[in-house]
């Protein structure tokens, strides 16, 4: 599905051009256009766009210049090098559109994609959410706890972007800023009066939320992912700290459970309050006095949560969300009457339901060494039974991780199920090798077997359960509808699967909901 566009008046190319100032070089070609729209995929302009052909790692946007002007572009942004391979692409009929070049155009995208769009962020009460894990958790617990304050809300995240009632598979956890402002836009057209939004590192050094100013920023927490794309963990904890600054952010929440929340403290630019779920020195602390009910103790009084989702860490995401609500204004009483509905959080501790005599299956979206550890801990006091898990790791992503994800899953699982997760162009059987060495070495010594079929592996993990005191999770791909394999994406749902082997018959992706 496209991404939805608002209706826009509009906007002269000479208010683009005066707003990148001496950043912009001349315009070539005419300079008395309108632009109504912008994109930086050629195959998503519409008529009136501006099209921002951007340097890319394998091709220069500018080569697609033909494609946008055929379906519309009235206008292109790109860098010096774009505006020749333009010309060559145009030929003779680069006059006809208006080429304005600057330096690093995707630098400038998103504060011309606000200023095309009206300032939708403007208009809307943001919060925003980083972190390692648990960001999709806590972006549907803010939510759920808006609607809760009677608020018409927004979502932009890993999972999808919903806009009221209408929702769209996400292909990223934040969009690119062409497409961000669109939805911002659409959002208040609509009449929204939140949006809570996913803000990944990829976002925040590409420019994707330039010209957002969240109310609330918070932080969950950092441990090892990306570093297939960030040098080094400081180098991932600097792009995750760039959201704490005063053009990105008003206010603050930052858990300091582990030592990259409490070195926030000292480079945020922003006022922050401080949750832990262990360390008295925090502003705020939360603790379980009876499962699941939590008090979370602070300058502001004691509230009194609800924790729907099982986990320590579940425990800190409640707790991060109420304090975003209090950080918007509300009061306590009406945050902690909006915290007590239930939110619904696809793939993240995801119970698939079963039988009286089923064994307990759960999904979830663990894929770090720190989460599969949360995970399982969280499901080993509760589990009177055997603690089976199925576990697989990504191909073309941060090789360092596998490792340590076999290891977490060797400490906490009685059986031990090594698959393939999304193997991507990287060869399956190395990845599971990985995962293996850490799930096989070391004590204590566990059942583990390695299945490369997903779907076969999952009714494997299945039929080690003997019944209703047994625990079965498929960790991994969570809310996932596709498993890409070799660069081809092919249907697959974890939940399906394990319905499927619950029932006792094969799993048919075409039959998953």
């Amino acid at each position: 599905m496209r991404t939805p566009r608002p209706a826009v008046r509009p906007v002269p190319l000479a208010a683009l051009v005066a707003r990148l100032g001496a950043a912009a070089d001349p315009v070539i070609g005419p300079a008395d256009l309108e632009v109504t729209g912008v994109s930086l995929d050629s195959r998503t302009v519409r008529p009136g766009d501006l099209y921002a052909a951007l340097p890319g790692s394998r091709a220069h946007g500018a080569a697609f210049v033909r494609q946008a002007v055929d379906a519309g572009a009235v206008a292109i942004l790109t860098d010096a090098a774009g505006a020749e391979l333009a010309k060559d692409h145009l030929g003779g009929g680069v006059e006809a559109v208006a080429v304005v070049v600057t330096r690093e155009p995707r630098a400038v995208l998103g504060e011309l994609a606000a200023l095309i769009y009206g300032e939708p962020a403007r208009d809307l009460r943001l919060v925003g959410i980083t972190g390692t894990n648990g960001k999709t958790t806590t972006a549907y617990l803010v939510e759920s706890g808006l609607r809760g304050l009677g608020l018409t809300t927004g979502l932009i995240g890993t999972v999808e972007t919903r806009v009221g009632s209408d929702r769209i598979d996400s292909v990223r956890t934040t969009p690119e800023a062409t497409d961000l402002h669109a939805i911002l836009a659409v959002m208040r057209e609509r009449g929204t009066d939140a949006c809570v939004m996913e803000v990944s590192s990829h976002a925040l050094v590409q420019h994707r939320v330039d010209g957002v100013v969240y109310d609330v920023a918070l932080f969950t927490n950092l441990s090892q992912d990306h570093l297939d794309y960030h040098r080094d963990m400081d180098d991932y904890f600097t792009a995750k700290a760039g959201l704490f600054t005063s053009a990105r952010a008003r206010s603050g929440v930052v858990c300091v459970d582990d030592e990259w929340g409490r070195k926030l403290l000292s480079r945020s630019e922003i006022d922050v309050w401080t949750l832990s779920s262990s360390s008295a020195d925090a502003d705020w602390r939360v603790t379980v006095r009876e499962w699941p009910h939590a008090e979370l103790v602070g300058p502001g009084g004691t509230l009194r949560l609800t924790c729907h989702l099982p986990g320590t860490f579940n425990v800190v995401n409640t707790a991060m969300a109420a304090l975003a609500l209090l950080r918007l204004g509300y009061a306590a009483v009406d945050v902690e009457r909006a915290m007590a509905t239930e939110p619904v959080v696809p793939g993240r501790m995801e119970v698939v339901p079963g039988g009286p005599q089923d064994p307990r299956c759960i999904v979830d979206y663990a894929h770090t060494p720190e989460a599969v550890e949360a995970a399982l801990a969280a499901l080993r006091p509760s589990t009177a039974g055997r603690l089976v898990v199925v576990i697989g790791a990504g191909g073309d992503r941060d090789r360092g991780k596998r490792r340590g994800m076999g290891a977490a899953a060797r400490r906490w699982a009685d059986d031990v199920v090594v698959t393939d997760d999304n193997p991507r162009s990287e060869d399956p059987v190395a990845i599971r090798a990985e995962v293996l060495a850490g799930a096989t070495s070391g004590e204590p010594v566990r059942r583990v077997s390695e299945i490369g079929h997903r779907d076969e592996a999952i009714a494997h993990a299945v039929s080690l359960a003997t019944g209703p005191q047994d625990t079965v999770v498929v960790l991994g791909k969570g809310h996932e509808t596709g498993q890409d394999v070799g660069g081809v994406v092919h249907p697959f749902d974890d939940r399906a699967a394990v319905v499927a082997a619950l029932h006792g018959i094969p799993y048919r992706p075409e039959d998953a909901p």
